[in-house]
């Protein structure tokens, strides 16, 4: 199965207002009473001071970029990534959701908005001013959420009016870019095996303390257990051009983490030295 039918371009563009705005009068009274040059510093206000809830906007869309990226793969610059189609129905149906979440959270925020400025007024003080805060109708057109797919084009897909020469040389370009973008691509889903087992390995090493105990670095729960479960099931799906090698590395980890129980590892130096050595055993095979 060729890439383009296996695979989507994916765009995510979420966009939150910054609630922000330079104080020119503030910023001049900074450098005056410094003795400093007029870009030698800033005064920025947060127009939003003692509210939370537009961070709490922020934060939920960074979490959200963060969702998409960790199902995605690299693709375009500050663009579109490349999703496994195997995906498709289990990222848009959640990726519906948290657009829902995100707009009721704005909606929300909008219908507080001239309580949370007034909130705003009482915390900034002096450096409160009314024109500084746009309508709630311009607040709300500032944030967004959008979601595009689009599929992966054909590298000898190309309808321009061009002299035969000239067409040629495109339909090269594009190939050695297609090419590059999809090394490029594939990079990503080894960089977080290869992080995931570069953690578990230290955490599975004791270490002599001062006054030598062992200081045991795993952690206390068993999130790095679970994160190298979900990751094993994710690879299944990143593994766009079904490498073998990724493939062999994942089933690795997946069997070594099999079972594997946070209880037994913090109280089993024999664990946990089975469990490193299985893991260096993989980094050891593979070229990172």
């Amino acid at each position: 199965m060729s890439i383009t039918s296996s695979s989507v371009l994916t765009e995510m563009n979420i966009s939150v207002w910054t609630a922000n705005k330079v104080d020119k009068g503030a910023t001049d009274s900074v450098t005056n009473n410094a003795y400093a040059v007029k870009d030698a510093a800033q005064v920025r206000k947060n127009l939003m001071a003692g509210t939370h809830q537009r961070k709490a906007i922020s934060d939920y869309a960074a979490a959200c970029r963060n969702w998409h990226s960790t199902r995605t793969l690299p693709w375009a610059d500050r663009g579109p990534r490349l999703m496994p189609t195997s995906l498709f129905m289990e990222y848009k149906k959640e990726a519906n959701l948290r657009r829902e979440t995100f707009f009721k959270m704005v909606d929300e925020f909008v219908q507080d908005y001239p309580a949370l400025v007034q909130t705003a007024h009482n915390y900034l003080g002096n450096l409160f001013n009314a024109d500084d805060y746009p309508s709630a109708l311009e607040v709300y057109s500032k944030f967004g959420f959008r979601l595009v797919f689009s599929p992966v084009p054909e590298s000898g897909d190309f309808r321009l009016d061009l002299p035969a020469q000239e067409l040629d040389e495109v339909k090269r370009g594009y190939e050695d870019s297609f090419k590059d973008r999809l090394a490029d691509a594939m990079k990503e889903p080894w960089d977080r095996l290869h992080k995931v087992l570069l953690n578990i390995s230290d955490r599975m090493t004791d270490d002599a303390g001062e006054d030598g105990t062992e200081a045991r670095r795993f952690a206390s729960n068993n999130t790095f257990i679970t994160n190298a479960q979900s990751l094993c099931a994710m690879l299944t799906h990143l593994n766009v051009t079904n490498d073998p090698k990724l493939e062999a590395a994942r089933r690795q980890l997946e069997q070594t983490m099999a079972g594997a129980d946070i209880e037994t590892i913090k109280e089993s130096a024999t664990e946990r030295a089975e469990i490193k050595g299985k893991v260096d055993a993989i980094l050891n095979q593979f070229e990172w």
